[in-house]
């Protein structure tokens, strides 16, 4: 792709590092940019720059949060002891929309996957392990995506407290094997939340 300006061709190769835009996506949304007033894209670098300086992880989710705590973990009216275990805050939003679900959530960070080099150290796991040693959970929910490195993930938690007087459920299949969860519609969602299934039973499958 040949460019006039090495301004504009500087932009779009910053543009196209993001996942899932290629070089033309990115050539229109950077001559997009270019026709808005120059206030809206002063809006838009300022926001990502506050965004990427001053967001905080929640100390007790590991949620992107404003502030140390975040909404969810912060409000009262939250069921305290169940936790919802999920591998991203998109994972977060998708159940939050359902309305079904009045927890609290654990972020993981991702999921276990050993050809991306990713093992249980790299997530988010130990500190929900201590939540349950700590007999802060009644009820773990299992909700990662359907995938193979979802039900490892699942698995490998599960084993690590098997021996604590915990229950652990999953969500109920509704979802399809090997769909992630933020592409889930909010009704099949909401079901699979509402009518969870034990962790153990799921394995027998």
């Amino acid at each position: 792709m040949e460019f006039s300006s090495k301004l504009l061709e500087n932009a779009v190769n910053e543009v196209s590092r993001l996942p899932g835009i290629g070089k033309r996506t990115a050539l229109r949304l950077v001559l997009h940019l270019l026709k808005q007033p120059k206030e809206h894209t002063k809006y838009l670098a300022e926001a990502l720059s506050t965004l990427r300086n001053d967001v905080k992880l929640c100390k007790k989710c590991h949620n992107i949060s404003d502030t140390i705590l975040c909404d969810i973990c912060s409000n009262p009216n939250r069921n305290q002891e169940i936790v919802c275990v999920v591998e991203d805050i998109r994972d977060v939003m998708a159940i939050e929309n359902t309305g079904q679900f009045r927890g609290l959530y654990h972020v993981l960070g991702g999921k276990i996957s050993p050809i991306e080099g990713i093992g249980p150290q790299n997530l988010k796991i130990e500190s929900l392990i201590e939540k349950v040693k700590n007999g802060e959970v009644k009820e773990l929910i299992f909700a990662l995506s359907s995938t193979m490195e979802g039900d490892t993930t699942n698995f490998y938690i599960y084993k690590q407290i098997e021996s604590y007087n915990i229950k652990t459920s999953t969500i109920a299949r509704g979802i399809s094997v090997g769909d992630e969860l933020e592409y889930a519609d909010e009704i099949t969602l909401g079901r699979s939340i509402v009518n969870r299934i034990p962790f153990s039973q799921s394995l027998k499958g």
